[in-house]
């Protein structure tokens, strides 16, 4: 209205001082100007209004566009997979423990290497109600869009539910401290060994009972996928058994070594006939015909370290034996003087890794092919030292090795890169050590030092996993997040991916299957 007002001000103004010009009555004159003046502020404001229009369609085209970008899932999720609430597609969940009697669960995007929203608006995420004190252990199951998550400090076993980001309640405690889990992805039966009591502990989910069977020194379970099998190690022994499920009412097996309950009882444990130089773990074939036996030789305490080749169908829990001796289920044993604690197979090729003792008294890590077709090494390559417990296939024709206390070995000794994580082409066969330093070289140091400044070692590796299709892996190094490229080795800038207390294990919980991790 004051525009207006204004504009007719000026037109009597301008009428006034210009009559003369107008041959025409004053009062067709005044309509000829009122009616021009009125087109030209209609025109105006049309202008106007349609500019402002324009502009708000433009950003809101923008702000929709940009929204849709940013968090984009598909129609039809992969394997029907419920969209989680950070609306991260791949995520990477970090166990880390504050204080060693608190901890929580962290997600970070895997896709961006970030522990943020891109917007910056939510500052991180997280498993929500989750409390264990020291998650040092992560049983990953993408399949299942489900986990567990152990805890050291108060043996608490909890289940994750992967789509809501949340816990699913306790699984099973046990003794703290003193505890090593099997697991399987069925998650039937849950087997620990509870090593200060020299128990081993099964919880049968069918049943919703717990069965303590006694074994002195046990230490170490060994789970295959299905949770039919489950072998027993014993602290320096040669000796290696397995939990069988008794029908019901039936007697107690021949040679076993307890039977719980004690009146009628349900699980056994029994011997796995066999030689064996300190076995440690199995590691189970998918196509669930093989289970070979990791026997640690001279690196825990033994004479010879070896590979046993065992028929998984001899060693189920159904499997009951009727008389002794028990028939053997050991097919072959193949010798690895490099040493063995862990093992990974793609089907054709054996890899395992572990430590050979040398002159000097020290251990050397290495890593020994085996081919599956004529069961003999094929391969012995120069690894980080250490004590040897992640293998994982990743991009690039890619094998990484993860080890622990790698810095009291023959690397160190001999001033070479003695960090904990190794990189094996398995096309080329070259070994690399991650990151690539140079000890005592004032350029070749990590490229992102964890909090104690060390520029030459990050720590033990405690956590890896492979961000499938994505050229990438992340791992628990040294107590804290690293990335690295499948390509190339390098490592990605992880200063928008450390997270608040030490970090011990990682998982990438959306993985196309279960064997990823």
């Amino acid at each position: 209205m004051a525009a207006k007002h204004a504009a007719v001000l000026r037109l009597e103004s301008f009428t006034l001082k210009n009559r003369s010009v107008f041959s025409q009555p004053i009062g067709a004159q005044s309509s000829r100007l009122q009616s021009s003046w009125l087109q030209q502020l209609w025109s105006r404001q049309f202008c106007a209004r349609s500019l402002a229009a324009l502009l708000v369609a433009v950003v809101t085209i923008g702000l929709t566009s940009c929204a849709q970008n940013l968090y984009k899932f598909p129609e039809y999720t992969f394997a029907n997979r419920p969209i989680p609430p950070s609306l991260l597609a791949n995520r990477v969940m970090a166990a880390v423990t504050f204080n060693g009697t608190q901890g929580g669960l962290a997600i970070l995007d895997g896709n961006r290497d970030i522990r943020s929203n891109v917007q910056n608006t939510i500052k991180s995420f997280s498993i929500a109600g989750y409390s264990g004190g020291y998650p040092n252990q992560i049983f990953n199951y993408p399949e299942q869009s489900r986990g567990y998550v152990y805890s050291d400090t108060d043996a608490s076993l909890t289940a994750i539910d992967y789509g809501k980001e949340a816990t699913g309640g306790s699984a099973g405690t046990f003794v703290p401290k003193n505890t090593s889990l099997g697991l399987s992805e069925t998650n039937t039966r849950i087997f620990a060994a509870l090593q200060s009591l020299g128990e081993i502990a099964v919880i049968d989910n069918s049943n919703g009972r717990v069965y303590y069977l006694q074994l002195p020194n046990v230490y170490r379970m060994s789970v295959n996928q299905g949770g039919t099998i489950a072998l027993a190690s014993v602290r320096n022994s040669n000796q290696l058994y397995r939990v069988l499920k008794l029908n019901t009412n039936q007697a107690n097996p021949p040679g076993a070594i307890d039977c719980q309950p004690y009146s009628l009882p349900v699980y056994c444990v029994v011997p796995v006939p066999g030689t064996y130089d300190r076995p440690t773990t199995a590691y189970f074939s998918l196509d669930g015909a093989t289970a070979y036996v990791l026997n640690c030789g001279p690196e825990c305490g033994g004479t010879t370290a070896s590979v046993s080749y065992l028929q998984q169908g001899l060693l189920t829990l159904d499997v009951i034996p009727t008389s002794t001796p028990y028939p053997s289920p050991v097919t072959n044993n193949v010798l690895v003087p490099g040493g063995v604690t862990t093992a990974l197979s793609d089907g054709t090729t054996l890899y395992v890794a572990g430590q050979q003792l040398q002159a000097d008294g020290l251990f050397a890590g290495n890593l020994t092919t085996i081919s599956l077709s004529t069961n003999t090494i094929s391969g012995k390559y120069s690894i980080s030292d250490g004590n040897h417990s992640k293998l994982l296939f990743a991009d690039d024709n890619t094998l990484w090795i993860g080890s622990q206390y790698c810095a009291t070995g023959e690397r160190a000794k001999l001033g070479q890169n003695y960090n904990c994580l190794s990189r094996f082409d398995t096309g080329t066969k070259a070994v690399s050590i991650i990151p690539a330093v140079t000890p005592g070289s004032a350029t070749a140091v990590v490229p992102y030092p964890n909090a104690d400044n060390n520029l030459y070692y990050y720590g033990s590796l405690t956590g890896l996993c492979w961000v499938q299709n994505k050229h990438k892996i992340y791992t628990a190094y040294g107590g804290q997040i690293h990335a690295f490229n499948t390509a190339d080795g390098s490592e990605i800038n992880n200063i928008n991916i450390t997270v608040q207390g030490t970090v011990l294990d990682v998982a990438y919980i959306d993985a196309i299957t279960n064997a990823a991790n």
